[in-house]
C-alpha cells in the first residue's frame, strides 16, 4: 500500500501544476479585461507549502514507517474525495475567474450559483479538508496536524486581504456581506441575498 499512496502524492502533484497553469491562462484572459492582480507577500509560502505537505506526507510514510490501517484511510479516502468533488465544483462555477492568486474580478462576473450561495469562500474549505486527509490515508499524522495548523495561519492572512478587496466592490458587498466565510449558517436570521463570489 506503500506504493500506492506514494503514487497518489505524485498525482496530487501533477494536479497542482495542471491548476497553476490553468491559473495563468485565466489571469491572463482577465487582464486583457482590466482586472488588476493582487500583489500578495504570503503567496509564495502558500505554493511552498503545497509542495512541503505532499513531500512530507511521502517522507514521513517512509522515514517512520507509519501503518496503513484500513478504517482510518476508507475515512480518509472519502473525505479526501469529498474535498476535491467541492473544489472541482467550484473551479466549474467559476471557470474563467478561477486561478490560485486573489484577483479583483467581480467587475467581470458574479457567480451566484452552488456553495456560494451559503458562503464566501468553499474553495479554502476544499483545501482544508484535502491538507487534513491526504496524510491520514496512510497515518502521517505529524503532516496532518502541523500542516494544517500551518495552512490555516495562512489562510487567515490571505481571506482577510481577499476580503478586504472583494467587499470593496459594492455589488459583492450587497450579495456576501452578509455570508459567512467558511461554514454556512444553520439558522439563518432573516432573509438572505443571493450568494455571488469572484475566483478564489
Amino acid at each position: 500500500m506503500t506504493a500506492a499512496y506514494i503514487s497518489l502524492l505524485v498525482l496530487v502533484g501533477i494536479e497542482r501544476l495542471i491548476e497553476l497553469r490553468v491559473s495563468r491562462r485565466n489571469q491572463r484572459r482577465m487582464a486583457e479585461q482590466g482586472v488588476r492582480k493582487i500583489v500578495e507577500p504570503h503567496f509564495p509560502w502558500l505554493v511552498a507549502f503545497h509542495t512541503v505537505v505532499l513531500v512530507s506526507a511521502g517522507l514521513e510514510v517512509l522515514l517512520l514507517h507509519r501503518p496503513f490501517i484500513p478504517a482510518l484511510a476508507i475515512l480518509m479516502t472519502a473525505v479526501f474525495v469529498l474535498s476535491n468533488l467541492l473544489r472541482w465544483w467550484v473551479i466549474r462555477l467559476l471557470a474563467d475567474l478561477w486561478n490560485v492568486q486573489i484577483m479583483d474580478s467581480s467587475r467581470i462576473r458574479i457567480v451566484t450559483s452552488g456553495p456560494y450561495r451559503w458562503i464566501r469562500h468553499p474553495n479554502y474549505v476544499g483545501v482544508v479538508m484535502e491538507v487534513f486527509s491526504l496524510p491520514l490515508i496512510h497515518t502521517a499524522w505529524v503532516t496532518a496536524l502541523v500542516g494544517t495548523a500551518l495552512y490555516m495561519e495562512v489562510l487567515r492572512r490571505r481571506v482577510r486581504m481577499e476580503d478586504s478587496v472583494l467587499l470593496a466592490d459594492p455589488a459583492y458587498r450587497l450579495a456576501m456581506g452578509d455570508k459567512p466565510r467558511f461554514f454556512p449558517r444553520v439558522f439563518r436570521r432573516g432573509s438572505g441575498m443571493p450568494g455571488a463570489k469572484r475566483a478564489a
